[in-house]
C-alpha cells in the first residue's frame, strides 16, 4: 500500500547570507502493507513529524520515491496532492482541531460536504459513525462541552467518514490521560480489525507503539527497524 524509497529532505534556517542547511530525513525506505497499524517511533527533532507531512502531501521531499496505491506521489503539484490526500487520508491530531462553532454531527459531517455528498447521504454516514465510535448521545454537543477522550474520537470518526484506505495520526494521544489513552488506543485497533484501516502512527510513546504489528524507529535523519510483534 506504501512504499517509500531513498526519501531525503532538508530544511535550511537562519538568515539569508547565513543560512544552514539541516538533513532531517537520510534516505529513509520503508512498506507498508494493507490493514496494518505502523507506529513511526522517535525522540523530538528525529524527524517522524516531517515524514508523515511529506506522506501527506503538505510538504515536499527534496528527493526520492513515494508509492502509495501504485500511485507516485512524491512529485505532484499541490492541487494534485489536495486530490489524492481527500481520497486516501484521514488524519487524527494531537490538539483534535475540531471546529469549536460545529457540532459533533457538524464537524464530522464536513469532509462530506467538501466533498460535494448530499445531504441525505451525509446524514446517514454520519449516524453511521457516530455509532461506531459510541458517540451517538453527543452528537449534538460542541467541542468544549465534551471530554479530551470524547474530542479525539471525534476527530477519528471525522477521519473515517470518507472511508479512506488509510489514517495517518500525529500523538493520537499525547493530550490524554492514561485511561482515556488505553480506550483510544482499543478503538483504533477495533477500527483497523473491523473496517481494514491502514494506521500510521507517529508517537514517543512506546505504549502507544505497543499496538502496532510493526514498530519503525527514527534517530536522527534515519529509520530503522520493521520487527513484526504479535498481539
Amino acid at each position: 500500500m506504501i512504499k517509500v524509497d531513498s526519501l531525503k529532505h532538508t530544511f535550511t534556517i537562519g538568515k539569508k547570507g547565513k543560512e544552514n542547511r539541516v538533513e532531517v530525513l537520510k534516505g529513509i525506505n520503508f512498506n507498508i502493507e494493507s490493514k496494518e497499524i505502523v507506529a513511526i517511533v522517535g525522540k523530538s527533532g528525529s524527524g517522524k513529524s516531517t515524514l508523515l507531512q511529506i506522506l501527506a502531501g503538505f510538504l515536499k521531499a527534496d528527493s526520492g520515491s513515494i508509492i502509495i496505491n501504485n500511485t507516485e506521489i512524491a512529485h505532484f503539484s499541490e492541487k494534485e496532492s489536495a486530490a489524492f490526500r481527500m481520497n486516501h487520508f484521514g488524519f487524527v491530531f494531537q490538539n483534535f482541531q475540531l471546529l469549536p462553532g460545529q457540532t459533533v454531527f457538524e464537524n464530522i459531517e464536513l469532509p462530506l460536504k467538501l466533498k460535494g455528498i448530499r445531504q441525505p447521504v451525509r446524514k446517514k454516514k454520519v449516524q453511521e459513525i457516530l455509532k461506531k465510535v459510541g458517540l451517538m448521545e453527543v452528537e449534538d454537543h460542541y467541542p468544549n462541552e465534551l471530554s479530551g477522550g470524547q474530542q479525539q474520537r471525534v476527530a477519528i470518526a471525522r477521519a473515517m467518514i470518507t472511508n479512506p484506505p488509510i489514517i495517518l495520526a500525529d500523538e493520537p494521544t499525547g493530550s490524554l490521560d492514561s485511561q482515556t489513552e488505553q480506550d483510544i488506543l482499543l478503538l483504533i485497533q477495533q477500527l483497523n480489525k473491523n473496517e481494514g484501516i491502514t494506521f500510521v502512527i507517529i508517537t514517543h510513546d512506546e505504549e502507544v507503539a505497543s499496538i502496532a504489528n510493526r514498530k519503525l524507529r527514527m534517530s536522527d535523519g534515519f529509520l530503522v527497524g520493521g520487527t513484526k510483534y504479535a498481539f
